[in-house]
């Protein structure tokens, strides 16, 4: 018998805002032949997001080649690499009048460098034509290459996002090919590259973590010169998907965001529905703050 998660709770309610903003910036990507990671990996806050003008462009395609247990994002063999897909993002960006605009894209193993040149592309074309706009980029851990990673920090992005998403023992489990350790130091190495840059991560929960696993996975961030923290709730995508182990109540993901700048994290975002880029504008400043701080 399939095993059955938790039932949902009251709590995990999407707001379905779909207004002009929200169909104005639909009608865009698929005019440019763009992808977001808002709809392929079906993100609950796409329709406040949209609604306030901001999404994640997803480049490299919608192909991804790796199918973890997690994610909604199709997988197989990609045959896309479109050379002209930065300058398509960056009139999008400029179109929607972004001010802070985030970078994301499917793995690609296929690529010899994973796509890094691809987003050093995709962030220098945005800053041309949005010199006040911030760029965040949400990568793949790339195989470990540490060149891939030095292209991607020499184009200056001024977030460098990879997601951890679970806690060590759980990781074979949830990702496919990605490893906890590779994580941990590609998110270290970012951090020697370019030591003014902020890096972050991401702590999917709900997946079968113990309390004390999620506090370690803090500690191991932090060791890694980790600056920002987000922590949300693991919602199933499809019935083929790993089941919710258990959902966390707000007071919990509260608790949570405490623990997380006791550690000394600049900002926490911790929330039943908080994902990757949820309120990532607000994320820059707080960070830059306490960079400058501890110069």
């Amino acid at each position: 018998m399939k095993k059955q998660g938790e039932k949902k709770p009251d709590w995990i309610r999407i707001k379905l805002t779909t207004g002009e903003n929200y169909t104005e910036i639909k009608d865009m990507m698929r005019s440019k032949t763009l992808h977001t990671v808002c709809e392929e990996a079906r993100c609950p806050n796409i329709y406040e997001c949209w609604a306030n003008r901001t999404a994640t462009f997803m480049i490299l395609g919608d192909i991804c080649t790796r199918a973890c247990r997690f994610c909604a994002v199709n997988t197989g063999m990609p045959t896309e690499l479109d050379l002209q897909e930065p300058e398509r993002v960056a009139d999008a960006a400029e179109k929607m009048g972004l001010k802070h605009a985030v970078i994301t894209s499917v793995a690609r193993d296929d690529l010899a460098d994973g796509g890094a040149s691809i987003f050093a592309a995709t962030v220098k074309a945005v800053r041309k034509r949005l010199p006040f706009c911030s760029v965040e980029v949400l990568i793949p851990d790339f195989m470990g290459n540490r060149d891939a990673l030095q292209v991607v920090m020499d184009a200056k992005p001024d977030i460098l996002n990879h997601n951890v998403e679970t806690v060590e023992r759980m990781s074979d489990r949830v990702r496919a090919k990605a490893k906890y350790g590779r994580t941990l130091e590609l998110l270290q190495r970012a951090k020697e590259m370019q030591p003014k840059i902020p890096t972050k991560s991401s702590i999917m929960l709900g997946v079968g973590e113990e309390w004390d696993e999620i506090l370690k996975t803090m500690d191991d961030l932090r060791a890694h010169d980790v600056d920002i923290l987000t922590l949300g709730q693991y919602l199933q995508p499809t019935p083929k998907h790993l089941v919710v182990e258990k959902y966390y109540t707000p007071e919990q993901f509260a608790q949570l965001k405490e623990e997380g700048l006791k550690r000394g994290f600049s900002h926490v975002e911790s929330g039943p529905l908080v994902r990757s880029s949820y309120h990532a504008h607000e994320q820059v400043k707080s960070a830059n703050d306490k960079l400058a701080a501890r110069a």
